[in-house]
């Protein structure tokens, strides 16, 4: 499937510049909270007002957000405010209701993304009305499934398009709420070059000190902009407080994030970075020969265990080299992360290789 330049015309038409910022609360919680959060936005860079209308809770009992009532408020703000609104949608009623509401933009949550039947309910529901579809990356870090998800709104006749990348779930503790797995959306980007992508700091940090920063790692990666959760009083707020920040404080974040240009037509410039991709693409070519080498190796160990009818795994072996590599990698300041996911490759390649020896 190939999504045209043509699509991204709906963020000018929108006069959605960039870096689009897609600003609100969480949850819509009365109709004050939403207009006062609102008026305070209209002196950002906002673009585009967010709130939940209806929110997806794991466990019943939760708040589960306001409901229909929630979508005059919204239409309040555009009035009042000027800026266009967006929601997320679940099923095809919501798409009803919103659509009857004059919601400007619907986004497609991330529990939504993994279910591809509820995914072509919404977008049969959409059928016929071209109305800008953001597609959320699902929970699990699973790329087809979001791929799936954008082609089905695009087969549907949906022409404007976008996604948002809010990281994926992980049973770990980390330093994330969501592990942003950036290289997903970089792969995604590569499949749907044309596709406007956003990031969602704020399910991806789940804390609001760490969000200027992933937000500069994204416009560094020349994602089109941001869906910030904002509130008029986020240690307050009825869901997510964590996370959510003031409109005065997404104002300074927006100030002092630098925007980077894709290019630079100075020769200097060309000249160093033709040297250094020169060097990455010779180191790159001593790698493969390196992997080639160890495999050849891990062939013949497998040879040798098959002979004397020893196991393949030796899990206090493998215990031993992954804890070394990442002390050495530590020492010569490579990623804890990074050095574990290298050899754990690896470790599964070379499982491999030695599986297959007969």
């Amino acid at each position: 499937m190939e999504i045209k330049k043509e699509n991204r015309q709906w963020l000018d038409t929108m006069n959605l510049k960039h870096p689009i910022v897609i600003a609100g609360p969480c949850s819509a919680e009365t109709e004050e909270q939403v207009l006062k959060t609102a008026h305070q936005l209209k002196n950002t860079d906002t673009n585009v007002f967010r709130a939940g209308i209806w929110k997806p809770r794991t466990r019943p009992g939760g708040f589960e957000g306001v409901g229909e009532i929630g979508l005059p408020w919204l239409q309040k703000v555009k009035e009042e405010t000027g800026l266009l609104t967006t929601t997320e949608v679940g099923n095809a009623h919501h798409v009803e209701l919103a659509l009857k509401h004059n919601i400007d933009i619907l986004w497609i949550g991330a529990r939504t993304t993994v279910n591809p039947f509820v995914v072509q309910e919404i977008a049969d529901a959409l059928k016929g009305v071209d109305i800008p579809v953001l597609v959320k990356n699902p929970v699990n870090p699973d790329l087809p499934l979001w791929l799936g998800a954008v082609e089905r709104f695009y087969a549907n006749g949906i022409q404007q398009l976008g996604v948002i990348h809010r990281g994926f779930s992980t049973y770990k503790s980390t330093e994330y709420r969501n592990k942003p797995k950036w290289q997903i959306a970089i792969e995604l980007k590569k499949e749907f070059p044309n596709l406007p992508l956003i990031l969602d700091p704020s399910h991806i940090c789940g804390r609001r000190d760490t969000i200027f920063d992933v937000s500069q790692t994204a416009l560094d990666l020349n994602y089109d902009g941001f869906m910030i959760e904002t509130h008029i009083d986020p240690d307050n707020a009825w869901s997510d407080a964590k996370q959510q920040i003031t409109p005065a404080r997404l104002g300074e974040i927006t100030e002092d994030l630098k925007i980077r240009q894709q290019h630079s037509s100075k020769e200097e410039f060309q000249k160093k970075l033709n040297l250094f991709r020169r060097e990455l693409d010779l180191i790159d070519t001593n790698l493969i020969d390196l992997l080639k080498d160890r495999m050849g190796i891990s062939a013949e160990i497998g040879t040798l265990k098959h002979k004397e009818n020893v196991s393949i795994l030796q899990s206090t072996r493998w215990a031993d080299i992954l804890k070394n590599m990442i002390a050495k990698g530590a020492k010569n300041g490579l990623d804890k992360e990074f050095v574990d996911q290298i050899f754990k490759a690896i470790h599964v390649e070379s499982i491999k290789i030695q599986h297959q020896i007969k």
